[in-house]
């Protein structure tokens, strides 16, 4: 063992780490109050950062497929030996964490009430809502979200728990000759079931099947980008990947499927490609932004909520000091990401998992 550090998937960190970045500047721009006083000075660029910068989210939800695909089912096949195991073990991963920001978020929300008046601030937090949330069914169970993007992170525990439960329950009814093509057939069915009904119904934006349209591409992406694969087979789950992904866009055209698309594409091509830790300071720039991304993502709605209260209280209500305000809020997302990873996110799901495994490790008694 030299020490070194792993090699990364270098085309994944760079969406990541890049799509990061337009989720801040998308609720920064979508927020305000600094933002409406920045339109005045770039109004097509804000137009953009609120109307289209959100698409990036579909990066996530393709990548999320694509990883979990390498981790839950390399080679295709169907079964899975410990699926609630598995499921805690997301959970342990994202939900911590994710309570940690909540309460955060929930005291900024406090703080900022006292320094402005603005609708993007929620009132004080029941013990049902933050319940709600620690749960992740703050969505499904209709309670308002306490931080932008808390949507993301209940969508993204129920599409990876329902892949384990599709592998789990697929490796249940598999016979033996259908073992090679019967998952890709079934995330065909799945897949075109989310493109064709639920993707197209807005009532089902908080549950897994109104996404797992753009998740399942990243499932396929890794399965056909595998190269023990002959020709003819990658061929096919190409064609299953793309064809009833062009045939939605044709009956209905959304942008968000399109970008999904072109995201699958291009991780099927180069998603596997690693890049070593000591491939250059631009490329652990890039590694560290894509690191510490799901926190940023969790904090970034606290910090630039309480940097707009700032600059609303403290500064001249003009467009140069309130476009200094968001940049100061992005630079200040990036580094509370940073530390929140840290200090929060990498000890805190450490220890929730170390306990579980802990009480699972204990003898019932008789």
């Amino acid at each position: 063992m030299n020490g070194a550090a792993p090699a990364q998937f270098g085309l994944i960190n760079l969406l990541k780490a890049c799509a990061a970045q337009l989720i801040v500047l998308h609720h920064l721009a979508f927020y305000g109050p600094m933002s409406d006083h920045v339109r005045a000075l770039a109004p097509e660029l804000m137009a953009w950062l609120t109307d289209h910068a959100r698409i990036a989210v579909q990066v996530f939800l393709v990548a999320g497929g694509f990883l979990a695909a390498k981790s839950l089912s390399p080679a295709g096949r169907p079964g899975l030996a410990a699926p609630l195991h598995t499921i805690w073990r997301r959970y342990a991963k994202l939900a911590p964490p994710f309570l940690a920001a909540t309460l955060l978020a929930a005291g900024a929300n406090a703080l900022a009430g006292a320094w402005m008046t603005h609708d993007s601030i929620s009132a004080a937090p029941t013990f049902g809502q933050l319940s709600a949330h620690a749960l992740l069914l703050h969505g499904v169970l209709g309670y308002e979200s306490l931080s932008a993007g808390a949507w993301y992170v209940a969508i993204d525990f129920q599409l990876y728990a329902g892949m384990v439960l599709l592998l789990w329950l697929s490796g249940r009814l598999a016979i033996d000759g259908l073992r090679t093509w019967l998952m890709p057939a079934v995330m065909l069915a799945t897949v075109s079931s989310s493109l064709f009904y639920f993707n197209l119904d807005s009532d089902w934006d908080n549950w897994a099947p109104y996404f797992f349209g753009s998740y399942g591409l990243g499932v396929l992406a890794w399965w056909a980008s595998d190269a023990k694969r002959k020709p003819g087979a990658v061929a096919l789950l190409l064609a299953i990947l793309v064809l009833p992904t062009l045939a939605a866009l044709v009956l209905d055209f959304r942008i968000r499927i399109a970008v999904a698309l072109a995201v699958a594409c291009v991780l099927f091509a180069f998603g596997r490609a690693r890049l070593s830790a000591d491939a250059g300071r631009a490329w652990q720039a890039v590694n560290a932004l894509a690191r510490t991304s799901y926190s940023v993502f969790l904090i970034h709605f606290p910090v630039c909520l309480i940097v707009n209260a700032a600059f609303t209280r403290y500064a001249p209500a003009e467009p140069y000091w309130q476009a200094a305000g968001m940049a100061i809020a992005w630079s200040a997302s990036l580094a509370a990401g940073a530390l929140f990873h840290r200090w929060v996110e990498v000890p805190l799901s450490g220890f929730v998992t170390r306990i579980a495994q802990h009480v699972g490790a204990r003898p019932v008694a008789a």
